[in-house]
Formats: C-alpha cells, structure tokens, sequence
C-alpha cells in the first residue's frame, strides 16, 4: 500500500510550482529531476515529510540541454544565454489519479471520471472478488486493487503480454511490491474464464472491443445479482451492447451514461469554468446477474412501435404508416386546435401591427404637407 511518514527512495513524488504545473518523478539517491527552472535535487527532500518546499538549483541554462540528443538544441542559442533556478516546488506523494495520468503507458488509459464512476456504479469494496478483463497499462486495475484492498482479490485477463508487463510494473512502483491479491492472467477471456470456477466473482469490469461477446463466460463465473460494467467508447457497441444484455434474457436492463468533466477557476470575483473540459470519453454499461432459471424483466415496448426498421427501405404508404406508429407527431386534436388559435391570433396582431404603422406613417406625411402649405 501507498508509504506514509517520511518521503524514501524509491517513491514517487509530485513537484507543483506556482503556476499549477505538475512533474511527477522516482525518488533516487543522489539523483534529479529536471525542470524548465532548474534541478531539484532528490536528496533535499528523502527524509523529509510532504508538504515541504524545495528550489531548483541555480546553474547555467547549458545543464538544461538535453544531454542525450543536443542536436535537438541546435539553434536554440538561448537556452545557454543566462542562469536559471531559484524556483519554488511544492513536493506531495502523488494521489493515484495523479499517478494513474503520470505514469508510462502503452495502452490508452481509462480517465479517472470514468474509473470513478465505475467503482460507484459497480458497487466494487473492500474484500470483494473482482474479475477485469483487459489490463491496458493498468489505470483502472491499480484502482480495483486500492478498492477492494488485500482482503479481496482481483483477477484480470489480459491478451498481450508486453500490456501485462507495463500493468505489473506499474502496479508494482505504486504499492511498493507485487500486490499480492492480483492474479493476473495471460489469454484470450474466454479461454481464460473456462477455466475459472463458477459463480466464484462478486463483480466483472470488461474494458475491451467486443464485451457483447463474453457475455456467456461472464454469466457463468459471476455470482447472482452481481454487477458488470461494461467501458465502450462508440455508440455502435454502445447498441451492440444494450441489445445483446437485452436478448440474453439473464442481465438486467442496462444503465447507461457517460461523464462529462469541467474545471472551474475561482479569483476574488472572476469565477468562471475553464475553457477546456474533458468531454466524451466513453460510455458506462451497468448491469446485474439473474439467479439461474429466472428471466430478466425489461420494460416493454408498444406493439406499434418499431424502433428497427430503416425508414428508408419503406414504401410511401409504409412510411407515412410508420411515422404514425412512432408518434412522431404525437397531438391530439384538441390540442392542435388550440395551437391553431393562438399562432391565428398571433399572426393577426402582428398584421394589425403593421397596418397601424403604415396608416401612421401615412398620417404623418399628410400633416407635414399640411404644414409646408
């Protein structure tokens, strides 16, 4: 679990200047991490607590060149020009949505507002037994691992190697150790899932390209009445998706919503939202396990209504008949004849409004030629 007390090597920690500016970086005997002002050097701040301030050192800007490839510095005269440090950075042990957005991926991660939402609408606690499909870079199983903590256990297939190896090490720098409530598995779901004894998890996270397709393995493995939340990033598996819990016959009705993030600024008077926000990202697809041998019960549509039919392979009197049955213009007739009345009226005051202004304009003309007389 995350260290507390004194900051360590080894650790990571969160450098935030005045400007809101974040650089998070691996705490080394007699290392630095380098900034746009200056090095701040790790062994001010090993054996300190959080919260501290260090200042970069001061030095010419030549150290700030980049070593490896200073071709990339070529022309750039000015980065040698004058000394730099002096500038102040608050250090603070990461939270882990700042680590989970810091630390080396391969995979497109999860966004924290999602991960959220999924560990509330999953309903995913301390001692639970969890089943994750996909581990990516491990954003979202480093939050499944600190949810249900050691007392639970998380279980997460994972089809490519190379994406297992970044999760673990990941995982590994943020605990301090191989958490040892993580099995983590290398296959295809399916294949990985048979394998699996039945009803054995309390909930199931599938982050993956096709969940549609797992369903059956993912019936059989979790225990009834647990919850399954389903990450889709489209609204063609979005569709694919609800339709297919739907036809199964054993998921609830899916719930379906996506989180939309906005930051706000707050100075004396001017407080106003960022122009910026982190829009769509994905779509969440929560739904529960029926006991075996019970159906589902979904709410049922009207017989009249087709919601699958493309309009477009209709016949006129076809479509002029479906368009009826989808209440498309769904009024009753009293209702239309009050509408009819008002705009009527609406219409005539806007006419008797006009004529008022030209027999106005046109009394005015005629006393101003009286007047010339």
């Amino acid at each position: 679990m995350p260290n507390r007390g004194v900051l360590q090597a080894g650790e990571k920690v969160q450098f935030t200047d005045r400007k809101g500016k974040r650089i998070t970086d691996q705490l080394t005997v007699g290392g630095t991490t380098q900034t746009e002002h200056g090095l701040i050097m790790h062994d001010q701040i090993i054996g300190q607590t959080e919260g501290i301030v260090v200042t970069t050192v001061r030095a010419k800007r030549e150290a700030q060149i980049n070593q490896q490839h200073p071709e990339r510095d070529e022309g750039k005269p000015w980065k040698s020009a004058r000394a730099i440090g002096g500038w102040e950075y608050a250090v603070m042990r990461p939270r882990l949505a700042d680590y989970v957005l810091s630390m080396p991926r391969g995979a497109q991660i999860m966004y924290p507002k999602d991960i959220a939402q999924v560990i509330q609408l999953g309903d995913i606690r301390r001692g639970m037994r969890v089943l994750e499909s996909g581990a990516g870079s491990g954003a979202m199983s480093l939050n499944l691992l600190d949810a249900v903590g050691c007392e639970g256990s998380l279980t997460t297939i994972e089809m490519r190697p190379e994406f297992a190896k970044v999760a673990l090490g990941n995982a590994t720098v943020y605990f301090g150790e191989r958490p040892g409530w993580w099995n983590l598995r290398i296959g295809d779901f399916d294949s990985v899932a048979r394998e699996l004894p039945e009803h054995a998890f309390d909930r199931i996270v599938l982050d993956m390209l096709d969940p549609w397709n797992r369903l059956e393995q993912a019936y059989r493995v979790i225990a009834p009445g647990g919850v399954l939340v389903a990450y889709v990033t489209t609204t063609t598996q979005l569709s694919r998706m609800a339709e297919s819990l739907r036809q199964t016959g054993v998921w609830t009705e899916p719930d379906i919503q996506e989180t939309l993030e906005r930051s706000w600024k707050a100075q004396g008077l001017a407080v106003r939202p960022d122009h910026q926000m982190i829009g769509h990202t994905g779509f969440l697809v929560v739904t529960r396990a029926m006991a075996e041998g019970c159906h589902a019960l979904h709410k049922r549509d009207r017989a009249t209504k087709d919601t699958t039919t493309d309009v477009d392979e209709l016949s006129v009197q076809q479509r002029a008949a479906q368009l009826e049955d989808l209440e498309l213009r769904d009024i009753s007739d009293r209702k239309l004849r009050k509408v009819l009345r008002d705009l009527d009226a609406q219409v005539a005051n806007i006419s008797s409004a006009q004529s008022g202004q030209q027999s106005g304009a046109g009394t005015s003309a005629d006393d101003a030629s009286s007047e010339l007389e």
